[in-house]
Protein backbone atom coordinates (compact mmCIF):
# COMPACT_ATOMS: atom_id res chain seq x y z
CA UNK A 1 0.00 0.00 0.00
CA UNK A 2 1.31 3.45 -0.81
CA UNK A 3 2.12 6.01 1.86
CA UNK A 4 0.40 9.37 2.23
CA UNK A 5 1.35 12.07 4.71
CA UNK A 6 -1.88 12.60 6.63
CA UNK A 7 -0.45 15.14 9.04
CA UNK A 8 -0.02 15.13 12.80
CA UNK A 9 -3.62 14.14 13.55
CA UNK A 10 -3.41 11.09 11.33
CA UNK A 11 -0.05 10.06 12.78
CA UNK A 12 -1.28 10.46 16.36
CA UNK A 13 -4.33 8.34 15.57
CA UNK A 14 -2.12 5.66 14.05
CA UNK A 15 0.10 5.70 17.12
CA UNK A 16 -2.90 5.37 19.43
CA UNK A 17 -4.26 2.40 17.46
CA UNK A 18 -0.79 0.84 17.38
CA UNK A 19 -0.43 1.10 21.16
CA UNK A 20 -4.02 0.01 21.85
CA UNK A 21 -3.64 -3.18 19.78
CA UNK A 22 -1.44 -5.07 22.31
CA UNK A 23 -3.75 -4.02 25.15
CA UNK A 24 -6.75 -5.39 23.24
CA UNK A 25 -4.76 -8.57 22.56
CA UNK A 26 -4.00 -9.07 26.27
CA UNK A 27 -7.58 -8.29 27.28
CA UNK A 28 -8.94 -10.95 24.91
CA UNK A 29 -6.38 -13.55 25.97
CA UNK A 30 -6.90 -13.14 29.74
CA UNK A 31 -10.46 -11.89 30.18
CA UNK A 32 -12.58 -13.09 27.23
CA UNK A 33 -13.91 -16.59 26.57
CA UNK A 34 -15.71 -17.02 23.25
CA UNK A 35 -15.95 -20.79 23.70
CA UNK A 36 -15.32 -22.29 27.14
CA UNK A 37 -14.44 -25.64 25.59
CA UNK A 38 -11.97 -24.20 23.08
CA UNK A 39 -9.84 -21.25 24.26
CA UNK A 40 -7.85 -21.41 20.99
CA UNK A 41 -10.76 -19.63 19.29
CA UNK A 42 -10.32 -16.58 21.51
CA UNK A 43 -6.53 -16.68 21.23
CA UNK A 44 -6.67 -16.78 17.43
CA UNK A 45 -9.07 -13.83 17.35
CA UNK A 46 -6.70 -11.91 19.62
CA UNK A 47 -3.77 -12.55 17.28
CA UNK A 48 -5.88 -11.66 14.22
CA UNK A 49 -6.99 -8.32 15.69
CA UNK A 50 -3.45 -7.48 16.78
CA UNK A 51 -2.16 -8.18 13.26
CA UNK A 52 -5.03 -6.36 11.57
CA UNK A 53 -4.55 -3.19 13.64
CA UNK A 54 -0.78 -3.22 13.14
CA UNK A 55 -1.25 -3.84 9.43
CA UNK A 56 -3.58 -0.83 9.26
CA UNK A 57 -1.19 1.53 11.05
CA UNK A 58 1.97 0.24 9.29
CA UNK A 59 4.09 1.70 12.10
CA UNK A 60 5.72 -1.72 12.27
CA UNK A 61 6.60 -2.95 8.75
CA UNK A 62 3.91 -5.23 7.29
CA UNK A 63 6.42 -8.07 6.96
CA UNK A 64 7.38 -7.88 10.64
CA UNK A 65 3.73 -8.00 11.74
CA UNK A 66 3.36 -11.04 9.49
CA UNK A 67 5.82 -12.95 11.67
CA UNK A 68 3.57 -12.76 14.74
CA UNK A 69 1.73 -16.08 14.11
CA UNK A 70 5.04 -17.94 14.13
CA UNK A 71 5.66 -16.61 17.66
CA UNK A 72 2.19 -16.34 19.18
CA UNK A 73 0.38 -19.43 17.86
CA UNK A 74 2.83 -21.90 19.46
CA UNK A 75 2.98 -19.90 22.71
CA UNK A 76 -0.83 -19.79 22.97
CA UNK A 77 -1.22 -23.43 21.97
CA UNK A 78 -3.13 -22.68 18.76
CA UNK A 79 -0.73 -24.47 16.39
CA UNK A 80 2.56 -26.33 16.45
CA UNK A 81 5.53 -24.14 15.45
CA UNK A 82 6.49 -26.55 12.65
CA UNK A 83 2.99 -26.37 11.21
CA UNK A 84 3.00 -22.58 11.36
CA UNK A 85 6.43 -22.38 9.68
CA UNK A 86 5.27 -24.48 6.72
CA UNK A 87 2.85 -21.69 5.76
CA UNK A 88 5.69 -19.28 5.04
CA UNK A 89 7.01 -21.26 2.06
CA UNK A 90 4.74 -23.25 -0.23
CA UNK A 91 3.73 -23.71 -3.88
CA UNK A 92 2.06 -20.30 -4.10
CA UNK A 93 5.22 -18.62 -2.82
CA UNK A 94 7.16 -20.42 -5.55
CA UNK A 95 4.65 -19.26 -8.13
CA UNK A 96 5.24 -15.70 -6.96
CA UNK A 97 9.02 -16.21 -6.99
CA UNK A 98 9.00 -17.63 -10.52
CA UNK A 99 6.78 -14.86 -11.83
CA UNK A 100 8.85 -12.18 -10.17
CA UNK A 101 12.12 -13.61 -11.49
CA UNK A 102 10.71 -13.25 -14.99
CA UNK A 103 9.59 -9.70 -14.24
CA UNK A 104 13.11 -8.86 -13.06
CA UNK A 105 14.57 -10.41 -16.21
CA UNK A 106 12.25 -8.25 -18.34
CA UNK A 107 13.35 -5.16 -16.44
CA UNK A 108 17.04 -6.09 -16.61
CA UNK A 109 17.00 -6.19 -20.42
CA UNK A 110 14.47 -3.34 -20.85
CA UNK A 111 11.97 -5.65 -22.53
CA UNK A 112 9.08 -4.12 -20.56
CA UNK A 113 9.95 -0.62 -21.79
CA UNK A 114 10.16 -1.84 -25.38
CA UNK A 115 6.69 -3.39 -25.09
CA UNK A 116 5.21 -0.22 -23.54
CA UNK A 117 6.67 2.17 -26.13
CA UNK A 118 5.66 -0.07 -29.02
CA UNK A 119 2.07 -0.14 -27.84
CA UNK A 120 2.04 3.65 -27.52
CA UNK A 121 3.38 4.04 -31.05
CA UNK A 122 0.73 1.68 -32.38
CA UNK A 123 -2.40 3.44 -31.09
CA UNK A 124 -1.87 6.97 -32.48
CA UNK A 125 -1.30 10.54 -31.27
CA UNK A 126 -4.66 12.15 -30.43
CA UNK A 127 -5.42 12.75 -26.72
CA UNK A 128 -7.94 9.90 -26.60
CA UNK A 129 -5.61 7.51 -28.43
CA UNK A 130 -2.71 8.44 -26.16
CA UNK A 131 -4.85 7.70 -23.11
CA UNK A 132 -5.91 4.39 -24.62
CA UNK A 133 -2.29 3.54 -25.42
CA UNK A 134 -1.15 4.17 -21.87
CA UNK A 135 -4.03 2.14 -20.49
CA UNK A 136 -3.33 -0.83 -22.76
CA UNK A 137 0.42 -0.77 -22.12
CA UNK A 138 0.04 -0.37 -18.36
CA UNK A 139 -2.66 -3.01 -17.95
CA UNK A 140 -0.79 -5.55 -20.09
CA UNK A 141 2.47 -5.13 -18.19
CA UNK A 142 0.74 -5.26 -14.81
CA UNK A 143 -0.63 -8.69 -15.75
CA UNK A 144 2.91 -10.04 -15.44
CA UNK A 145 4.98 -7.66 -13.34
CA UNK A 146 4.02 -5.79 -10.18
CA UNK A 147 1.72 -2.81 -10.58
CA UNK A 148 4.28 -0.76 -8.64
CA UNK A 149 7.08 -1.55 -11.11
CA UNK A 150 4.71 -1.00 -14.04
CA UNK A 151 3.66 2.42 -12.80
CA UNK A 152 7.24 3.44 -12.06
CA UNK A 153 8.15 2.50 -15.64
CA UNK A 154 5.26 4.42 -17.15
CA UNK A 155 5.67 7.65 -15.16
CA UNK A 156 8.78 8.99 -17.00
CA UNK A 157 7.15 8.23 -20.37
CA UNK A 158 3.91 9.72 -19.11
CA UNK A 159 5.55 12.95 -17.95
CA UNK A 160 7.43 13.44 -21.21
CA UNK A 161 4.15 13.17 -23.12
CA UNK A 162 2.37 15.59 -20.76
CA UNK A 163 5.18 18.17 -20.98
CA UNK A 164 5.19 17.93 -24.78
CA UNK A 165 1.41 18.32 -24.85
CA UNK A 166 1.58 21.41 -22.65
CA UNK A 167 4.29 22.86 -24.89
CA UNK A 168 2.09 22.41 -27.97
CA UNK A 169 -1.02 23.83 -26.26
CA UNK A 170 0.00 26.84 -24.13
CA UNK A 171 -2.89 28.55 -22.36
CA UNK A 172 -5.46 26.00 -23.59
CA UNK A 173 -6.27 24.43 -20.25
CA UNK A 174 -4.57 21.11 -20.83
CA UNK A 175 -4.46 20.36 -17.11
CA UNK A 176 -7.52 18.16 -17.47
CA UNK A 177 -5.68 16.04 -20.06
CA UNK A 178 -2.75 15.44 -17.71
CA UNK A 179 -5.14 14.63 -14.85
CA UNK A 180 -7.04 12.12 -16.96
CA UNK A 181 -3.83 10.54 -18.27
CA UNK A 182 -2.35 10.19 -14.78
CA UNK A 183 -5.54 8.63 -13.40
CA UNK A 184 -5.86 6.33 -16.41
CA UNK A 185 -2.36 4.98 -15.83
CA UNK A 186 -2.83 4.42 -12.09
CA UNK A 187 -6.19 2.73 -12.52
CA UNK A 188 -4.98 0.54 -15.40
CA UNK A 189 -2.09 -0.75 -13.29
CA UNK A 190 -4.55 -1.93 -10.63
CA UNK A 191 -7.10 -3.31 -13.11
CA UNK A 192 -4.58 -5.19 -15.26
CA UNK A 193 -3.17 -7.08 -12.30
CA UNK A 194 -6.54 -8.72 -11.70
CA UNK A 195 -6.16 -10.80 -14.89
CA UNK A 196 -3.64 -13.37 -13.72
CA UNK A 197 -2.75 -15.20 -10.53
CA UNK A 198 0.69 -13.56 -10.58
CA UNK A 199 -0.63 -10.11 -11.47
CA UNK A 200 -1.27 -8.90 -7.93
CA UNK A 201 -0.60 -10.40 -4.46
CA UNK A 202 -4.26 -10.77 -3.34
CA UNK A 203 -4.84 -13.27 -6.16
CA UNK A 204 -2.05 -15.51 -4.90
CA UNK A 205 -3.30 -15.14 -1.33
CA UNK A 206 -6.71 -16.34 -2.40
CA UNK A 207 -5.33 -19.39 -4.23
CA UNK A 208 -3.38 -20.55 -1.18
CA UNK A 209 -6.03 -19.80 1.46
CA UNK A 210 -8.66 -21.57 -0.64
CA UNK A 211 -6.37 -24.61 -0.85
CA UNK A 212 -5.78 -24.52 2.93
CA UNK A 213 -9.50 -24.59 3.68
CA UNK A 214 -10.67 -26.85 0.90
CA UNK A 215 -7.88 -29.26 -0.06
CA UNK A 216 -10.34 -31.53 -1.87
CA UNK A 217 -11.72 -28.73 -4.06
CA UNK A 218 -10.84 -28.50 -7.77
CA UNK A 219 -7.61 -26.57 -8.29
CA UNK A 220 -7.71 -22.87 -9.07
CA UNK A 221 -5.34 -22.96 -12.03
CA UNK A 222 -3.77 -20.10 -13.93
CA UNK A 223 -6.16 -20.68 -16.83
CA UNK A 224 -9.38 -20.95 -14.78
CA UNK A 225 -8.54 -17.75 -12.94
CA UNK A 226 -7.79 -15.95 -16.21
CA UNK A 227 -11.07 -16.99 -17.81
CA UNK A 228 -12.91 -15.63 -14.77
CA UNK A 229 -10.96 -12.41 -14.25
CA UNK A 230 -10.02 -11.27 -17.76
CA UNK A 231 -13.58 -10.44 -18.90
CA UNK A 232 -13.86 -8.17 -15.84
CA UNK A 233 -10.60 -6.47 -16.79
CA UNK A 234 -11.82 -5.80 -20.32
CA UNK A 235 -15.14 -4.37 -19.09
CA UNK A 236 -13.45 -2.24 -16.43
CA UNK A 237 -10.87 -0.88 -18.86
CA UNK A 238 -13.55 0.06 -21.39
CA UNK A 239 -15.69 1.79 -18.76
CA UNK A 240 -12.69 3.51 -17.15
CA UNK A 241 -11.49 4.78 -20.52
CA UNK A 242 -14.98 6.03 -21.43
CA UNK A 243 -15.48 7.71 -18.06
CA UNK A 244 -12.08 9.46 -17.99
CA UNK A 245 -12.43 10.49 -21.63
CA UNK A 246 -15.82 12.09 -21.04
CA UNK A 247 -14.72 13.87 -17.85
CA UNK A 248 -11.22 15.04 -18.78
CA UNK A 249 -10.84 15.10 -22.58
CA UNK A 250 -14.04 15.28 -24.64
CA UNK A 251 -15.06 18.88 -23.85
CA UNK A 252 -11.74 20.43 -24.89
CA UNK A 253 -10.02 17.98 -27.20
CA UNK A 254 -11.16 19.78 -30.39
CA UNK A 255 -9.06 22.83 -29.43
CA UNK A 256 -5.89 20.88 -28.63
CA UNK A 257 -2.98 20.27 -30.98
CA UNK A 258 -2.12 16.60 -31.23
CA UNK A 259 1.26 15.31 -30.10
CA UNK A 260 3.87 14.37 -32.67
CA UNK A 261 4.86 10.80 -31.82
CA UNK A 262 8.44 11.43 -32.95
CA UNK A 263 9.50 11.87 -29.30
CA UNK A 264 8.23 8.40 -28.47
CA UNK A 265 9.83 7.08 -31.67
CA UNK A 266 13.15 8.60 -30.60
CA UNK A 267 12.85 6.98 -27.17
CA UNK A 268 12.06 3.66 -28.80
CA UNK A 269 14.98 4.07 -31.22
CA UNK A 270 17.27 4.78 -28.28
CA UNK A 271 16.64 1.21 -27.14
CA UNK A 272 18.44 0.08 -30.28
CA UNK A 273 17.70 -3.12 -32.16
CA UNK A 274 16.50 -6.23 -30.37
CA UNK A 275 19.38 -7.89 -28.58
CA UNK A 276 19.80 -11.61 -28.10
CA UNK A 277 18.90 -11.46 -24.41
CA UNK A 278 15.63 -9.62 -25.07
CA UNK A 279 14.63 -12.22 -27.63
CA UNK A 280 15.43 -15.04 -25.20
CA UNK A 281 13.42 -13.48 -22.36
CA UNK A 282 10.51 -12.75 -24.71
CA UNK A 283 10.49 -16.31 -26.08
CA UNK A 284 10.63 -17.93 -22.65
CA UNK A 285 8.06 -15.49 -21.32
CA UNK A 286 5.70 -16.58 -24.09
CA UNK A 287 6.52 -20.21 -23.35
CA UNK A 288 5.78 -19.71 -19.66
CA UNK A 289 2.40 -18.16 -20.44
CA UNK A 290 1.50 -21.04 -22.77
CA UNK A 291 2.56 -23.65 -20.21
CA UNK A 292 0.55 -21.93 -17.48
CA UNK A 293 -2.58 -21.81 -19.61
CA UNK A 294 -2.32 -25.38 -20.89
CA UNK A 295 -1.05 -27.27 -17.82
CA UNK A 296 -4.38 -28.31 -16.30
CA UNK A 297 -7.51 -29.63 -18.01
CA UNK A 298 -9.86 -26.90 -19.20
CA UNK A 299 -13.54 -27.77 -19.14
CA UNK A 300 -15.57 -25.57 -21.49
CA UNK A 301 -18.75 -27.49 -20.73
CA UNK A 302 -19.23 -28.77 -24.28
CA UNK A 303 -15.63 -29.96 -24.63
CA UNK A 304 -12.76 -30.89 -22.32
CA UNK A 305 -9.27 -29.76 -23.36
CA UNK A 306 -6.67 -31.99 -21.74
CA UNK A 307 -3.67 -30.31 -20.15
CA UNK A 308 -0.07 -31.25 -20.97
CA UNK A 309 0.50 -32.37 -17.37
CA UNK A 310 -1.41 -35.56 -18.24
CA UNK A 311 1.65 -36.91 -20.05
CA UNK A 312 3.21 -37.46 -16.62
CA UNK A 313 2.36 -40.35 -14.35
CA UNK A 314 1.23 -38.01 -11.56
CA UNK A 315 -0.15 -34.86 -13.21
CA UNK A 316 -1.43 -33.48 -9.88
CA UNK A 317 2.15 -33.35 -8.62
CA UNK A 318 2.75 -30.47 -11.03
CA UNK A 319 1.43 -26.99 -10.33
CA UNK A 320 1.85 -23.46 -11.68
CA UNK A 321 4.64 -22.79 -9.21
CA UNK A 322 6.61 -25.77 -10.52
CA UNK A 323 6.29 -24.43 -14.06
CA UNK A 324 7.30 -20.89 -13.06
CA UNK A 325 10.47 -22.03 -11.28
CA UNK A 326 11.40 -24.51 -14.02
CA UNK A 327 11.35 -21.85 -16.74
CA UNK A 328 12.94 -19.18 -14.53
CA UNK A 329 15.84 -21.49 -13.68
CA UNK A 330 16.58 -21.93 -17.39
CA UNK A 331 17.30 -18.19 -17.67
CA UNK A 332 20.13 -18.65 -15.17
CA UNK A 333 21.67 -21.30 -17.45
CA UNK A 334 21.64 -19.48 -20.80
CA UNK A 335 24.89 -17.60 -21.52
CA UNK A 336 24.68 -13.90 -22.29
CA UNK A 337 26.71 -12.14 -24.99
CA UNK A 338 26.40 -8.88 -23.09
CA UNK A 339 29.53 -7.86 -21.20
CA UNK A 340 27.47 -6.81 -18.17
CA UNK A 341 26.27 -10.33 -17.41
CA UNK A 342 27.54 -13.88 -17.92
CA UNK A 343 24.01 -15.25 -18.09
CA UNK A 344 20.61 -13.94 -19.18
CA UNK A 345 19.60 -13.92 -15.50
CA UNK A 346 21.92 -13.61 -12.50
CA UNK A 347 21.50 -13.61 -8.73
CA UNK A 348 22.42 -9.94 -8.38
CA UNK A 349 19.28 -9.12 -10.36
CA UNK A 350 17.30 -11.75 -8.45
CA UNK A 351 18.14 -9.97 -5.19
CA UNK A 352 15.38 -7.55 -6.16
CA UNK A 353 12.79 -10.14 -5.10
CA UNK A 354 10.48 -8.42 -2.56
CA UNK A 355 11.01 -10.69 0.43
CA UNK A 356 8.77 -8.45 2.52
CA UNK A 357 5.83 -9.41 0.32
CA UNK A 358 6.75 -13.08 0.70
CA UNK A 359 6.67 -12.72 4.48
CA UNK A 360 3.35 -10.88 4.18
CA UNK A 361 2.00 -13.84 2.19
CA UNK A 362 3.32 -16.27 4.79
CA UNK A 363 1.81 -14.38 7.69
CA UNK A 364 -1.56 -14.32 5.99
CA UNK A 365 -1.40 -18.04 5.20
CA UNK A 366 -0.40 -18.80 8.81
CA UNK A 367 -3.29 -16.68 10.08
CA UNK A 368 -5.68 -18.51 7.75
CA UNK A 369 -4.40 -21.86 9.05
CA UNK A 370 -4.92 -20.63 12.61
CA UNK A 371 -8.51 -19.63 11.78
CA UNK A 372 -9.17 -23.14 10.51
CA UNK A 373 -7.27 -25.20 13.10
CA UNK A 374 -8.64 -23.29 16.09
CA UNK A 375 -12.22 -23.34 14.84
CA UNK A 376 -12.47 -19.54 14.66
CA UNK A 377 -13.77 -19.63 11.07
CA UNK A 378 -16.54 -22.00 12.11
CA UNK A 379 -17.31 -19.77 15.10
CA UNK A 380 -17.65 -16.72 12.83
CA UNK A 381 -19.87 -18.72 10.52
CA UNK A 382 -22.13 -19.68 13.42
CA UNK A 383 -22.45 -16.02 14.43
CA UNK A 384 -23.52 -15.18 10.89
CA UNK A 385 -25.94 -18.09 10.47
CA UNK A 386 -28.79 -15.57 10.20
CA UNK A 387 -27.53 -14.83 6.67
CA UNK A 388 -28.68 -18.26 5.53
CA UNK A 389 -31.96 -16.85 4.29
CA UNK A 390 -30.30 -14.03 2.36
CA UNK A 391 -29.85 -14.54 -1.38
CA UNK A 392 -26.19 -15.18 -2.34
CA UNK A 393 -26.32 -12.31 -4.86
CA UNK A 394 -26.97 -9.85 -2.01
CA UNK A 395 -24.08 -11.27 0.04
CA UNK A 396 -21.72 -11.09 -2.96
CA UNK A 397 -22.69 -7.45 -3.47
CA UNK A 398 -22.18 -6.70 0.23
CA UNK A 399 -18.79 -8.43 0.32
CA UNK A 400 -17.61 -6.50 -2.74
CA UNK A 401 -18.79 -3.23 -1.21
CA UNK A 402 -17.11 -3.88 2.15
CA UNK A 403 -13.74 -5.00 0.77
CA UNK A 404 -13.56 -2.29 -1.90
CA UNK A 405 -13.92 0.56 0.57
CA UNK A 406 -11.96 -1.12 3.36
CA UNK A 407 -8.93 -1.56 1.13
CA UNK A 408 -8.94 2.18 0.47
CA UNK A 409 -7.52 2.44 3.99
CA UNK A 410 -5.59 -0.80 4.44
CA UNK A 411 -3.17 -3.03 2.56
CA UNK A 412 -5.08 -5.04 -0.02
CA UNK A 413 -3.11 -8.20 0.82
CA UNK A 414 -3.71 -7.79 4.54
CA UNK A 415 -7.42 -7.16 3.92
CA UNK A 416 -7.79 -10.29 1.81
CA UNK A 417 -5.81 -12.47 4.18
CA UNK A 418 -7.88 -11.29 7.14
CA UNK A 419 -11.31 -11.66 5.56
CA UNK A 420 -11.04 -14.75 3.36
CA UNK A 421 -11.00 -17.16 6.35
CA UNK A 422 -14.09 -15.45 7.74
CA UNK A 423 -15.87 -15.74 4.39
CA UNK A 424 -14.87 -19.41 4.14
CA UNK A 425 -16.44 -20.01 7.55
CA UNK A 426 -19.56 -18.08 6.56
CA UNK A 427 -19.97 -20.12 3.37
CA UNK A 428 -19.66 -23.40 5.26
CA UNK A 429 -22.10 -22.24 7.92
CA UNK A 430 -24.88 -21.22 5.52
CA UNK A 431 -23.96 -24.00 3.03
CA UNK A 432 -23.13 -21.89 0.00
CA UNK A 433 -20.22 -22.56 -2.37
CA UNK A 434 -17.27 -20.67 -0.78
CA UNK A 435 -16.07 -19.43 -4.17
CA UNK A 436 -19.13 -17.20 -4.42
CA UNK A 437 -17.82 -15.14 -1.50
CA UNK A 438 -14.04 -15.57 -1.71
CA UNK A 439 -13.68 -14.70 -5.42
CA UNK A 440 -15.39 -11.27 -5.30
CA UNK A 441 -13.57 -10.38 -2.06
CA UNK A 442 -10.24 -11.04 -3.77
CA UNK A 443 -11.03 -9.03 -6.88
CA UNK A 444 -12.53 -6.16 -4.89
CA UNK A 445 -9.29 -5.74 -2.96
CA UNK A 446 -7.67 -4.50 -6.19
CA UNK A 447 -10.38 -1.96 -6.99
CA UNK A 448 -9.44 0.89 -4.67
CA UNK A 449 -9.43 3.99 -6.86
CA UNK A 450 -10.28 6.85 -4.48
CA UNK A 451 -7.27 7.66 -2.30
CA UNK A 452 -3.54 8.11 -2.97
CA UNK A 453 -2.86 5.81 -0.01
CA UNK A 454 -5.07 3.01 -1.34
CA UNK A 455 -2.60 1.44 -3.78
CA UNK A 456 1.01 1.91 -4.81
CA UNK A 457 0.03 3.09 -8.35
CA UNK A 458 -2.25 5.76 -6.86
CA UNK A 459 0.53 6.93 -4.54
CA UNK A 460 3.15 7.02 -7.32
CA UNK A 461 0.90 9.01 -9.64
CA UNK A 462 -0.04 11.37 -6.83
CA UNK A 463 3.68 11.84 -6.21
CA UNK A 464 4.01 13.66 -9.55
CA UNK A 465 2.29 16.60 -7.79
CA UNK A 466 0.10 17.18 -10.84
CA UNK A 467 -3.00 15.72 -9.29
CA UNK A 468 -5.44 16.84 -6.60
CA UNK A 469 -6.84 14.41 -4.06
CA UNK A 470 -10.31 15.69 -4.96
CA UNK A 471 -9.85 14.70 -8.62
CA UNK A 472 -8.79 11.20 -7.64
CA UNK A 473 -11.56 10.86 -5.05
CA UNK A 474 -14.35 11.97 -7.39
CA UNK A 475 -13.29 9.73 -10.23
CA UNK A 476 -12.37 6.90 -7.89
CA UNK A 477 -15.70 6.93 -6.08
CA UNK A 478 -17.62 6.50 -9.32
CA UNK A 479 -15.29 3.72 -10.50
CA UNK A 480 -15.44 2.00 -7.10
CA UNK A 481 -19.20 1.61 -7.40
CA UNK A 482 -18.94 0.54 -11.03
CA UNK A 483 -16.33 -2.04 -10.05
CA UNK A 484 -18.55 -3.38 -7.26
CA UNK A 485 -21.43 -3.91 -9.68
CA UNK A 486 -19.24 -5.57 -12.32
CA UNK A 487 -17.56 -7.91 -9.81
CA UNK A 488 -20.95 -8.92 -8.42
CA UNK A 489 -22.50 -9.62 -11.83
CA UNK A 490 -19.50 -11.44 -13.30
CA UNK A 491 -19.08 -13.57 -10.17
CA UNK A 492 -22.73 -14.54 -10.01
CA UNK A 493 -23.22 -15.26 -13.71
CA UNK A 494 -19.79 -16.08 -15.21
CA UNK A 495 -17.88 -17.62 -12.30
CA UNK A 496 -20.71 -20.10 -11.79
CA UNK A 497 -20.05 -21.41 -15.31
CA UNK A 498 -16.25 -21.39 -15.20
CA UNK A 499 -15.93 -23.00 -11.78
CA UNK A 500 -19.07 -25.16 -12.13
CA UNK A 501 -20.78 -23.53 -9.17
CA UNK A 502 -24.39 -24.32 -8.34
CA UNK A 503 -25.95 -21.52 -6.33
CA UNK A 504 -28.44 -23.91 -4.75
CA UNK A 505 -26.07 -26.84 -4.01
CA UNK A 506 -23.35 -27.05 -1.36
CA UNK A 507 -20.30 -28.85 -2.80
CA UNK A 508 -19.10 -32.01 -1.06
CA UNK A 509 -15.49 -30.76 -1.01
CA UNK A 510 -16.53 -27.87 1.25
CA UNK A 511 -17.69 -30.12 4.07
CA UNK A 512 -15.46 -30.44 7.11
Amino acid sequence: MGQLNTGNIGERLKTMVFLAAPLLFLYLVFFVELDENNPAITYTLAVALLMALWWITEIVPLAVTSLLPFVLFPILGVMNGKAVASNYFNDIIFLFLGGFLFALAMQKWNLHKRIALKLLLTVGNSPSRIMLGFMLATSFLSMWISNTATTMLMVPILMSVILKFEELNPGKGVGSFSTGLLLATAYSASIGGISTLVGTPPNLSFARIFAIYFPEAPEISFASWFFYAFPMVVILLIITFGYLYLVFIKKKSDDWTHIDTRDIELEYSALGPWVREQVIVAVFFGLLAVLWFSRADIDFGFVMVKGWSNIFENPKFLNDGTVAIAIAVILFLIPSKNSKSKFVMDWKTAEGIPWDIILLFGGGFALASGFKESGLSQWFGEQLIWLKGVHPFVIILSVSLLITFLTELTSNVATVETFLPVLAGLAMSIEVNPLLFMLPATISASLAFMLPSATAPNAIIFGTKRLKVLDMSRSGLALNFIGIIIVTLVTYYLATLIFHISVSDFPSWAND
